[in-house]
């Protein structure tokens, strides 16, 4: 919780009867709490499904159209399996970034025994978010599709069904990172299988026949450069809010930076948290 002198044109109120606490709902003990963190909102599911479903279709494409009736074992095994670690690793971030509390403050504790134990001292001042009925902390937004105020809320991903803030914006890091790496890898082996079937024979180049062959490899190579586009777009936007301390929307609200900005190597080891591992 952090509180902070600072006006910056909110609704703020220095005592607990002018935040209304009454109306607020007293949030559920946490043993009344689940563990798995899971935003139910039909586009964000939907997202979701349709990406773990194009990642499987190009591990399809790859293992089957290409690397299965080639003729160099050595060149399959390695692709293949360098593939399918990166894919691997890919869903795991996502859904690690799904399934994870981004950083969302506790609903309605905005009561008064709160706000009092709080302890603020005269011109001491604490942020209300109407909505969720939550004392805001510094740097926290709510997002209207989890109904929560998230901590460095940088934005509501409906890819990963869930916001990126202070607590998963690692594990988004690395999804875009690796789909980045499939994608560009999925372009070269394309390319290179084009060439291969070009050189020899449509029908031995592939177990399907030659107009489905290239249907799928056109499909691929669409999806691939797309999404290749897409997540480094995105995975370079992260890594510079990261080192320069400003989240995405604070950097469209072109607000003053308040807090201390911290240098680009701590902001990377507080992102994540000391080490880059899943």
């Amino acid at each position: 919780m952090m509180i902070t002198p600072i006006h910056r044109f909110r609704d703020i109120e220095r005592k607990p009867e002018y935040l209304q606490p009454d109306k607020c709902v007293p949030p559920p003990s946490h043993s009344s709490l689940g563990t798995m963190w899971f935003i139910r909102d039909g586009c964000g599911i939907a997202c979701a499904v349709v990406t773990w479903m194009l990642v499987f279709y190009a591990d399809f494409v790859v293992l089957l159209v290409m690397l299965v009736p080639s003729r160099d074992y050595i060149y399959s095994v390695i692709n293949g399996i360098l593939f399918n670690m990166l894919a691997f690793l890919a869903l795991a971030s996502h859904f690690r970034a799904m399934l994870s509390d981004p950083g969302a403050v506790p609903k309605g504790n905005a009561t008064k025994e709160f706000i009092e134990s709080l302890q603020l001292k005269p011109g001491q001042v604490v942020y209300k978010c109407p909505k969720c009925c939550s004392i805001k902390p510094d740097r926290a937004h709510h997002c209207s599709v989890c109904k929560r105020c998230i901590r460095k809320m940088d934005h509501h991903c409906p890819w990963v069904n869930n916001c990126v803030g202070e607590n998963n914006q690692k594990y988004f890091v690395l999804f875009t990172m690796y789909i980045a790496l499939i994608s560009m890898h999925a372009l070269i082996m394309v390319g290179f299988h084009f060439l291969y079937c070009f050189e020899e024979d449509w029908t031995k180049c592939s177990s399907f026949s030659p107009p489905t062959t290239v249907i799928l490899l056109i499909l691929l190579c669409f999806e691939a450069l797309l999404f290749l586009i897409f997540t480094s777009v995105m995975f370079g936007t992260q890594v510079h809010s990261i080192c320069t301390d400003e989240t995405g929307i604070e950097r469209l609200k072109n607000q003053t930076p308040t807090w201390e900005k911290v240098s680009s190597w701590e902001g990377m080891k507080l992102a994540f948290g000391g080490d880059f591992s899943l």
